[in-house]
């Protein structure tokens, strides 16, 4: 009787000593609003009932712990759950049976930061698995600017050797209308000078201009 009985010692401890649960990650990172899946593996066996199957998560804080997730007999206790992650918890009864535990966080908030916990206990032995989730603030993101075709502001001006070369233009343009102006006056005057000399030329002709001085002279 006494040797059964340490038997049956030995053998629970060495199942209790196989029976492992890690997370697939250890840290996670994300932003505010964001979703997140947080997941657990552990060992199953396949002679065991999903009614001995307990599941305990929750968040560890300075403060107090937050239940985030709780399995009883493999049936979710949502009234165990607390405020901060009540409706935001969804979990996958699927791969539950492929001894995996997957938990989608919703709208995460900064307050979610902290390190988790998940103790699976089962019929043939039971440990915990713990990894830390970060929740940033959300960035601002600027809204891109649409171009404004009517607006004076984006008109493209011109490069400096655009510029450059119009001042150069202009500068030459107005030097060659000086000139033309200047040769202009220029012909004008030369042209009034000429008609003058032709005017008292014709209307003066030496026989006028004896004559004229002889009246003058009577």
């Amino acid at each position: 009787m006494v040797c059964s009985i340490l038997l049956l010692i030995i053998l629970t401890s060495c199942v209790s000593g196989t029976f492992v649960v890690n997370v697939t990650q250890t840290s996670y990172q994300a932003e505010e609003n964001q979703d997140i899946t947080l997941e657990w593996t552990f060992t199953t066996n396949p002679h065991s009932s999903s009614t001995s199957l307990y599941i305990f998560c929750e968040l560890l804080t300075v403060l107090r712990p937050s239940v985030l997730f709780h399995l009883y007999e493999g049936i979710e206790v949502p009234e165990s759950q607390d405020e901060q992650f009540a409706g935001r918890v969804q979990w996958d009864k699927d791969v539950l049976r492929e001894g995996r535990l997957r938990l989608n966080v919703s709208r995460l908030r900064t307050e979610d930061s902290g390190l988790y916990k998940c103790q699976v206990a089962t019929d043939y032995g039971r440990s915990s698995g713990r990894c830390f989730l970060n929740v940033s603030a959300a960035r601002d993101r600027p809204e891109p600017e649409t171009p404004n075709t009517t607006s004076p502001s984006n008109t493209t001006s011109p490069q400096p050797e655009s510029r450059s070369r119009i001042g150069l233009y202009w500068g030459l343009g107005l030097g060659l209308t000086a000139l033309l102006v200047f040769f202009a006056l220029l012909f004008f005057c030369y042209f009034n000078k000429s008609t003058d000399n032709k005017i008292n030329h014709q209307h003066f002709s030496p026989v006028q201009m004896s004559s004229l001085s002889e009246k003058r002279a009577d």
